[in-house]
């Protein structure tokens, strides 16, 4: 098949538009249907459904963009590692974490990656669901469990426990409770256990809610549940690591907490040579080593 075709229908099938994809490619549209003719002529077969508001994929398109998919993805890897200098790390980096690590961890601390890296962009794709790194969804991944697929590279960064915290003005409100029955005289603030989270967090959450808690907010990631934790809502479940940035949270029934969390950095092994990969790896590395310090001076 000619490549060419094949990139053009590509860009058709991810756009759902001749106008659109011609746009992109820099073509009439008149240009991209004639190729998009061309290429189902010499499939003898229909790619599109054509609708007044736009084209849909036939069951043979759909074949067909899932392998332009796919290539288009190696393509992608390739050009990531020819760009990726042995001297120089520039270019794009798309990392995968979840929401609240991100958000409250990560992104915070990427100052140090930028004054080092000024030619590096980074795309903080943050999301509970995970993305598939040989499939190139992602160059990085921080996730809350050990990757399972064999063709990654990972390294077992950190640990994480969920606990109880509360800020101090909302304790001198509402009182301290001293056990895990008083709860009931309080507002737990979480995510909602059907909500995609580490299990560990989930499970803490059922023990909690067993102990006849009546009033609840339940927020779908951990930077809404310490936003409301910090107006006075309630009691909240939280990870650890954000007592460091976030100093003045006052924990509750410390002896309450989930089981152990590791949190791992991972990439696919086609990256094992990348500056950009290498460069994100080792501040990361750092990063961690000096918040591991940090709790244990604390």
């Amino acid at each position: 098949m000619d490549w060419d075709k094949l990139r053009i229908f590509h860009a058709v099938a991810d756009a759902g538009s001749l106008t659109h994809a011609g746009d992109s490619l820099h073509l009439s549209q008149s240009a991209v249907s004639r190729q998009i003719r061309a290429l189902e002529e010499s499939l003898n077969t229909t790619l599109f459904h054509r609708h007044a508001r736009g084209l849909i994929l036939t069951e043979q398109g759909e074949l067909l963009f899932d392998a332009t998919r796919h290539i288009t993805k190696r393509l992608d890897a390739a050009a990531a590692r020819i760009r990726d200098s042995e001297e120089e790390v520039f270019g794009q980096l798309r990392v995968t974490t979840t929401i609240g690590f991100g958000t409250l961890w990560l992104a915070p601390r990427l100052t140090a990656l930028y004054e080092k890296y000024p030619d590096l962009n980074v795309d903080l794709m943050l999301e509970e669901r995970v993305l598939d790194l040989p499939m190139r969804e992602a160059d990085v991944a921080i996730r809350m469990k050990e990757p399972s697929q064999a063709d990654l590279i990972r390294k077992r960064l950190m640990s994480v426990r969920m606990r109880l915290y509360a800020a101090p003005t909302y304790l001198e409100k509402f009182g301290t409770p001293e056990s895990l029955y008083d709860l009931k005289h309080h507002r737990l603030v979480c995510q909602n256990t059907d909500s995609a989270q580490v299990s560990a967090g989930a499970m803490l959450i059922r023990e909690l809610m067993s102990y006849d808690i009546e009033r609840t907010l339940t927020v779908n990631n951990y930077f809404g549940v310490l936003q409301s934790v910090i107006s006075d809502l309630g009691i909240g479940v939280l990870p650890d690591y954000l007592t460091e940035d976030f100093p003045s949270l006052v924990r509750v029934l410390p002896g309450t907490e989930s089981v152990e969390v590791p949190v791992f950095l991972a990439y696919p092994e086609e990256l094992r040579q990348s500056k950009r990969v290498e460069a994100f790896r080792d501040f990361v590395t750092e990063e961690v080593i000096a918040y591991r310090r940090r709790r244990r001076d604390s």
